[in-house]
């Protein structure tokens, strides 16, 4: 329910700005307002000067796309790293959900989204044809689809699945031990491990 006091504009403004973030309504953005500019006017500049960085000196990593200063992130450069093998996710959350586990050294690519054909979004708003590109470089053996367990992510896998298959590279899917309709990024890193270690040809 909006107030019945009107609200300066840059108050209005910072509001709406914060409800940009995901799972965060009107009262929340509010309250966090509210708190920024009482409690902690510096952690508020903080705040914006951080943004404004991010916004201004990240980009898309040419390998992954993943967030990144330079033209190839630090992940994707490191000779240490299994180039044979390329594990698909949603996020860079994701992405470090799966570091996190500790069971995986190959290299990634970050979809920075999953197809959900009620949102209008399907494989070619999120380049599947770059995706493709890139696994069929002629190194990767293995392609890995992590996407999330949920409808879209399912989606996502198998529309990948069916084009990654086509250009005779073997493609696995994380092991059900991910629970159905479960996000990887709230998914702990035992189970990560497992499921990569159990993954399971398409």
């Amino acid at each position: 329910m909006d107030p019945l006091l009107p609200e300066p504009e840059p108050l209005v403004s910072l509001i709406e700005a914060l409800r940009r973030l995901p799972g965060v309504g009107v009262r929340s953005a509010r309250r966090m307002a509210y708190h920024l500019l009482q409690h902690d006017p510096q952690g508020a500049d903080m705040l914006g000067q951080a943004l404004a960085g991010a916004v201004r000196d990240l980009k898309h990593c040419a390998r992954c796309n993943s967030f990144s200063e330079d033209e190839v992130c630090g992940t994707c450069a490191n000779t240490k790293r299994d180039p044979s093998l390329l594990c698909i996710v949603e996020t860079p959350a994701d992405q470090n959900m799966i570091e996190s586990s500790h069971g995986y050294r190959g290299l990634y690519y970050v979809l920075m989204g999953r197809v959900a054909p009620l949102e209008g979004i399907g494989p070619r708003e999120l380049d599947f044809d770059r995706v493709i590109k890139r696994a069929t470089d002629g190194v990767v053996q293995e392609v890995i689809l992590a996407t999330n367990f949920t409808a879209e992510g399912e989606t996502t896998a198998h529309f990948l699945g069916e084009a990654l298959g086509e250009r005779g590279l073997r493609v696995t899917r994380l092991a059900r031990g991910v629970p159905a309709g479960s996000e990887l990024e709230y998914v702990d890193a035992g189970t990560i491990a497992w499921a990569l270690m159990e993954r399971k040809t398409t």
